[in-house]
């Protein structure tokens, strides 16, 4: 089995634009692993859950808000938003610092809280610097695979990695399926990722939006299965862009643990669930892939792309 193309390194390209960001974090994380149902809601409701490094593009912008917008406030759009339309931006590369991961609870709890610091700095200063708020969402760990959140009880009848709703990221830890998918560090770290996505999607307003034009159409019309489709694939590229960002920078994520999380998003999507509303295995690879590879948010825009590439 050929090995993935390393990331890219991050250019500087817009040096009049800010400052670049750089941060070491020593912290300790826990990983998700589950099925391949993720779940993700807004306010408004809820869906799933070699060498070198991804490039990190400079600081996209100087704080200041788009033009329209108000500094500080979320920006209801889709294709059009202020974040995807800089085809240089993305985050900064960084060290991320993890502790060493155990499948024992405590060991795991640790490792995700890690996790979290890790994507705040990499995301808070990404969208502060288009003026966007910025907090961290709050992290759960649920004693049992089935919780109560804001958006209803979570874990019925399908076990549940972790779940996203209105700025809380719940990880239960008999949700994982430890035994399944195994002491793999890397496959958890990018399934942390994608539901931070959703949190990025959620600050920047993205989320406001889509779950609008949901409701507008109906949540399991085609319309509203493709909208799904590509909010789900949006934070997929979100996850890739990530631990592209971290791997290879001197901490803990490691080459070995990105390749194993490159790998196992092929047995992820729709053809494994059985649903339509993530993306098929395959789609759901490319755009992890994407974001991993590149790190360039614009090619993060699944609200952009043809409904071929999102099926």
């Amino acid at each position: 089995m050929t090995s993935p193309p390393p990331p890219r390194r991050h250019r500087s390209s817009r040096s009049s634009s800010g400052p670049l960001i750089a941060f070491t974090l020593s912290a300790v994380a826990v990983l998700l692993a589950g099925l391949v149902v993720f779940v993700v809601v807004s306010h408004t409701g809820g869906s799933d859950n070699a060498s070198g490094s991804t490039p990190a593009s400079t600081a996209p912008g100087s704080g200041n808000a788009a033009p329209g917008a108000v500094a500080g406030q979320k920006v209801l759009a889709l294709a059009d938003h202020p974040i995807l339309r800089d085809p240089d931006a993305g985050l900064q590369n960084i060290v991320c610092t993890l502790p060493e991961w155990h499948r024992d609870e405590a060991s795991v709890e640790a490792f995700f809280t890690a996790a979290e610091q890790c994507l705040n700095a990499a995301w808070g200063p990404f969208l502060q610097a288009y003026g966007l708020p910025f907090a961290p969402p709050t992290l759960h760990f649920p004693d049992s695979a089935r919780f109560d959140t804001a958006c209803g009880t979570i874990g019925v009848g399908v076990e549940t990695a972790a779940y996203y709703c209105d700025n809380n990221l719940y990880v239960p830890y008999k949700g994982l399926q430890i035994d399944q998918y195994g002491d793999n560090p890397g496959v958890y770290l990018a399934l942390i990722a994608h539901e931070y996505g959703h949190h990025v999607q959620e600050l920047s307003g993205i989320m406001d939006a889509v779950w609008q034009q949901i409701y507008r159409v109906g949540q399991v019309t085609p319309a509203g299965l493709d909208l799904s489709r590509r909010k789900e694939l949006q934070a997929q590229c979100f996850s890739g862009m990530f631990l592209g960002a971290v791997v290879d920078r001197g901490g803990s994520v490691t080459r070995d643990m990105y390749e194993k999380a490159w790998r196992d998003q092929d047995t992820r999507g729709d053809n494994t669930s059985g649903t339509h509303d993530h993306g098929t295995n395959a789609h759901y690879a490319a755009w992890w892939r994407k974001g991993a590879q590149y790190n360039r948010i614009a090619q993060c825009n699944t609200f952009a792309a043809p409904a071929a590439d999102v099926s």
